[in-house]
């Protein structure tokens, strides 16, 4: 029946598979409401490109199991579930259909939907932060609160709120998953295992993934050592200790998710190697930019944004990548005789 409905794509099917861990981990976080989210957004997103694709006689793409996934795990997750099913209508809808479905869209389908329903639901947006079940004493607490879910529905700074507010966030439980954030973006160590899995299986372009963290990475350290970075202050570390609060300030927000996640999506990144590269930079520094200087608490949605804007600009200017050419075997000496004729 499934195949009936769904057009098969074995390269979005890996990205999925990618992120179910993801997904798991975030239900043990914040208990049921991951799965009500799951069940609104992807109903929500197939039904949209059904109603879209059915009257051109063609199936639902499994790329929109892609886009729900990403979109998902991007929400706050206590997000209201009318709203998410809003913005993720609005991605698939206008961001894909209305370009023409897939492989025509210009911007990331589930960025565009995410930053669609930040700009238009500020209040109910930055109020749907939720404490995730933590470690505490060598065992997990705080997984199922008043209300039945992860814990209470009261809103909980983020890694960054802290850090802003001068505070280090735990490290390790930053590596681990155990801390504030968007649904699915908190887990390095998992999101570095889809990146491996998605690399090794040749399903994701590594350029982009690693630019963008670098170019991250490289305006993040300009800003921390300049002294720009609310509530972080280098000077109070002493010699490699002040590494520490840098790497809290990368594992902290969506960075890592968007490099792996986003800045990979083949539709909307350039192709050329070169172009990639300066594709990937440009997502990590407008990244780190609007975090730093602008009045929203994270700016890899706007990265991403701009990054797309520019994708196929980059190609038509950038140069190719020069083909290696094969070298010819080496002429045989003639021989003795061979020269006397020819004299």
């Amino acid at each position: 029946m499934l195949e009936n409905i769904f057009q098969k794509q074995d390269v979005m099917r890996r990205v999925v598979y990618s992120m179910v861990p993801i997904l798991l981990f975030s239900v043990l976080l914040y208990g049921w409401r991951v799965l009500a989210q799951m069940v609104v957004v992807f109903s929500a997103a197939i039904l949209t490109e059904y109603l879209f694709t059915r009257h051109r006689g063609k199936k639902v793409s499994e790329a929109v199991l892609v886009t729900s996934m990403i979109y998902l795990l991007a929400l706050p997750p206590a997000m209201p579930l009318w709203i998410s099913a809003v913005g993720i209508i609005f991605a698939v809808a206008l961001a894909k259909e209305a370009y023409g479905g897939f492989g025509r869209n210009v911007f990331n389908v589930a960025i565009a939907g995410r930053l669609f329903i930040f700009l238009s639901f500020p209040v109910p947006y930055n109020s749907a932060w939720l404490v995730p079940a933590r470690i505490e004493g060598g065992s997990l607490t705080g997984l199922f609160g008043t209300t039945g879910g992860a814990v209470d529905t009261v809103t909980s700074a983020t890694p960054l709120g802290l850090m802003y507010n001068g505070e280090l966030p735990n490290l390790l439980h930053q590596f681990l998953g155990f801390r504030g954030g968007s649904i699915g973006e908190s887990s390095v160590v998992l999101i570095l295992l889809a990146a491996a899995y998605l690399l090794i299986t040749k399903t994701a372009n590594w350029r982009p993934m690693l630019f963008t963290f670098l170019g991250a990475l490289i305006s993040a350290a300009a800003f921390y050592f300049a002294g720009l970075i609310p509530g972080v202050t280098p000077s109070s570390f002493e010699s490699v200790s002040a590494l520490v609060p840098l790497a809290a300030y990368m594992m902290s927000g969506s960075i890592l998710y968007v490099a792996v996640f986003m800045s990979t999506d083949p539709i909307t990144a350039p192709n050329k190697p070169s172009a990639q590269v300066v594709y990937g930079i440009i997502i990590g520094l407008v990244s780190m930019t609007v975090r730093v200087f602008a009045g929203f608490p994270e700016g890899t949605s706007f990265g991403i944004m701009i990054g797309n804007t520019f994708a196929s600009l980059l190609d038509e200017i950038l140069p190719k990548a020069k083909k290696k050419t094969a070298k010819s075997p080496p002429k045989k000496a003639s021989s003795p005789a061979t020269q006397e004729v020819s004299a």
